[in-house]
């Protein structure tokens, strides 16, 4: 697939290719699906904790004898029935979601980034290059590009320090190496906007 290369003017500036192993795969919505559900539980911190009856601190000795005082036997004032004893059943450190092998997980991507494709959701650019921090000169690139007012994903080969800055305050932009991009902020995105050196990398990790 042959896509048009812009730059941050918006002006067209030539044409590359898109592998069909990346952008023209037949998209598995199933195990989109499986993808995205295991990556947002993969999310969730699974620290919480309370102490059982063994972690509760006191309750060393026997608060009263077994025999002849009429009340219940007790072995312990941090018994779970007690108040300020220990916990039953509490919450545990866990982790959520399973382990996905890497070939489900590629592939998944590689579903998301041919249906973007398909929808003609993906723009590629030459490179972006800021010579400062400043959120405005972002705004113009992505307005130049007719995206401003998408929720927008930029992929680049490495990480540009005043790019990453200047989208820090935008809502709808999101700026990331192409080499770690994932499912959810694909799909997620109305709009990715690709660098040619992003695209290189994004068919050598995905292809």
């Amino acid at each position: 697939m042959e896509v048009k290369v812009y730059n941050q003017d918006g002006a067209e500036v030539g044409k590359v290719e898109l592998k069909d192993t990346v952008f023209g795969v037949e998209p598995n919505e199933a195990l989109v699906h499986q993808y995205i559900t295991n990556y947002l539980a993969r999310q969730r911190q699974g620290n919480a904790k309370t102490k059982e009856r063994s972690e509760v601190r006191g309750g060393g000795r026997k608060p009263w004898r077994q025999k002849g005082t009429g009340r219940a036997r007790a072995g312990t004032i941090r018994s779970p029935l007690w108040p300020g004893g220990g916990t039953v059943f509490g919450p545990r450190p866990k982790l959520y979601g399973n382990s996905m092998p890497k070939k489900m997980k590629r592939l998944a991507i590689r579903s998301v980034f041919s249906a973007k494709a398909k929808s003609d959701s993906i723009k590629i650019l030459d490179e972006v290059k800021l010579d400062a921090i400043k959120t405005k000169a972002m705004l113009g690139i992505l307005d130049k590009l007719d995206v401003d007012n998408k929720k927008c994903l930029i992929l680049d080969e490495g990480r540009n320090e005043f790019c990453v800055l200047s989208c820090r305050n935008l809502k709808k932009v999101r700026y990331m190496r192409a080499a770690l991009a994932n499912g959810y902020e694909l799909l997620n995105a109305d709009c990715i906007l690709i660098t040619k050196a992003g695209l290189e990398k994004v068919h050598e990790v995905f292809g």
